[in-house]
């Protein structure tokens, strides 16, 4: 292990200056606005979502965002990872010494409000790089060298990240795997009992329709890092594209497909975002009428008619259930997506929901074809 995340710092997306992203995210999900900063061809904007914090880089400067690294990647995109460590200069260094590009060496930022040093190294995930963070004491709104925002009144749907999801290339999991595991500290978690982490969770989707390839990955306990999912199609569709499929052909190529946002009330929660005009993905008309689950969802406190119509989806037995849903993508290209999502008790990701999503997207899919 070349350097151990703590925690989450935030997850940077770059878009056009003309992509309504930041507006979006405050408008439709919630997000409050945190600081912002202009400097050298980048408007940088920080919203804040309970602990969830995302950082909009628009426009395309001579040099770096600050905190960042300019991917130049042809699709909007959310494009590094920022995690806090205790030590960014040593990381740098350690990670240089297993080979790993570093392309912004460690820099030191100031402001009235304290210091922090970061370096951003890129990954073996395409266009996604990380940023290891060390700002111990600072006591700013956001980071140095931003200036904050007014605070607005958040509608506190959402608490903190759950889980982040990257859409990989057909066998790189295990290659991945290695990587976090050998540079950041991850380590395999698996998510069915026995599960080789070789070949991952896998979830068939039924005859001629392929399947998904899950690894989760978590960093060791008394840290702050939200699970780390890495998904990947597995052979046998035979009708279009699946949804991986469709974000790394979209995406052209591996990413940060989604992140799970944690609710307390997902009810409540889903029901602000689609009165603000945020669209989720509806589920297959067949999800809610099969057999045992009226009697699931009853069992876990819901009404089967309520989560219906909210496009809600519930997964669990002996007590232990969960609850998703899924927004559609939010950039023109059908690639990046939000999750909302509400443990009672259950601490994977719903092997039943999962094969409902790929049903409800395929289905979409065939009603909407493309040109």
């Amino acid at each position: 292990m070349a350097a151990s995340a703590r925690r989450l710092g935030h997850i940077a997306f770059h878009v056009p200056g003309e992509q309504p992203l930041a507006r979006n995210l405050q408008r439709l999900f919630g997000f409050q606005p945190l600081a912002a900063r202009e400097a050298d061809g980048w408007r940088q904007f920080a919203l804040r979502n309970g602990d969830a914090v995302f950082l909009v880089n628009q426009g395309s400067g001579p040099g770096e965002p600050l905190y960042g690294l300019d991917s130049h990647h042809a699709v909007s995109s959310a494009t590094n990872l920022c995690f806090d460590v205790d030590d960014a200069a040593a990381a740098a260094q350690a990670l240089a010494a297993r080979g790993c590009q570093v392309p912004v060496p460690p820099v030191s930022v100031r402001d009235a409000h304290g210091a922090a040093t970061y370096t951003v190294v890129k990954s073996p995930v395409r266009n996604l790089s990380l940023t290891l963070l060390e700002r111990t004491g600072y006591c700013g709104s956001f980071l140095p060298g931003f200036e904050p925002l007014p605070s607005v009144s958040s509608p506190g749907w959402v608490s903190h990240v759950d889980h982040l999801t990257l859409a990989c290339t057909p066998g790189s999991s295990p290659t991945l795997m290695r990587w976090f595991q050998d540079c950041l500290g991850f380590r395999h978690v698996p998510l069915s009992p026995g599960e080789d982490p070789e070949v991952g969770l896998e979830i068939t989707a039924g005859v001629g329709c392929g399947g998904l390839r899950l690894t989760a990955l978590q960093t060791p306990v008394g840290s702050a890092v939200p699970t780390l999912v890495l998904a990947e199609s597995l052979p046998g569709h035979v009708d279009g594209k699946d949804q991986v499929e469709e974000f790394l052909a979209q995406h052209q190529g591996p990413g940060l497909q989604h992140v799970g946002l944690y609710t307390l009330d997902i009810l409540e929660a889903t029901e602000g975002v689609a009165a603000a005009g945020g669209q989720f993905l509806t589920p297959p008309e067949a999800y809610y009428q099969q057999p045992g689950k009226e009697d699931q969802i009853l069992a876990a406190g819901h009404d089967p008619n309520l989560l219906a119509r909210q496009g809600i989806l519930l997964d669990g037995n002996q007590g232990k259930f969960l609850l998703q849903v899924f927004t559609k993508s939010l950039f023109p290209e059908n690639t990046f997506f939000l999750e909302l999502i509400q443990r009672q008790g259950a601490t994977g990701f719903g092997q039943g929901n999962i094969r409902a999503l790929w049903q409800s997207v395929q289905e979409q899919a065939a009603r909407c074809p493309r040109a």
